[in-house]
């Protein structure tokens, strides 16, 4: 893949440190990307994955073929309908157009207490401070009220979430959306 090698090394690090840590990844069952490479690194460390893979996504990419677990659905929706369903937290590593639909989804539920699940955006190389100015910008012009500024927690690193993910008690399934 195109993407620099920084984030390709913070999503195997995070695998590794997440099989070592007994946590379950969920996410959305491909073989590609950050999130492939992520599932690749718990698996080969002995952890669990569970993949949750629309079927019309074959045309795009393929499911991952050795998760521990995976569940073929209909839509992008139920998709993430049943990860959020089988995730104690979401964490959401540096990634494009899905993974902001999806942190920003995840984020309003938060927002409109349709959960109240642990969301960690991990700021590698500074990937999302364009973002986080943005966010801020929002809470600044009143967009947003000020409670929700809880809602999510920044980590610059993979050994910083970690750490904040042990501080939240976040149970054993954690789902890295394209996130």
């Amino acid at each position: 893949s195109a993407v620099d090698d920084i984030y390709k090394n913070a999503a195997k690090e995070l695998g590794v440190k997440m099989a070592r840590n007994n946590m379950r990844l969920v996410y959305g069952g491909g073989a590609s990307g950050l999130m492939g490479t992520a599932a690749d690194a718990v698996l080969a460390e002995g952890g669990k994955v569970t993949g949750i893979f629309p079927e019309f996504l074959r045309e795009f990419e393929s499911p991952h073929k050795h998760l521990t677990e995976i569940y073929v659905v209909n839509s992008m929706h139920e998709r993430k309908q049943m990860m959020a369903e089988r995730s104690d937290c979401f964490v959401v590593l540096p990634g494009g157009f899905g993974t902001l639909d999806e942190f920003f989804e995840i984020l309003t539920w938060r927002q409109l207490q349709l959960h109240n699940k642990p969301v960690f955006l991990v700021n590698i190389d500074g990937y999302w401070s364009p973002l986080l100015k943005m966010l801020a910008q929002i809470f600044d012009k009143k967009f947003a009220r000020d409670i929700h500024r809880n809602c999510f927690t920044v980590s610059d690193s993979i050994d910083g979430l970690i750490h904040s993910l042990k501080m939240a008690g976040s149970g054993e399934n954690l789902d890295s959306a394209h996130i």
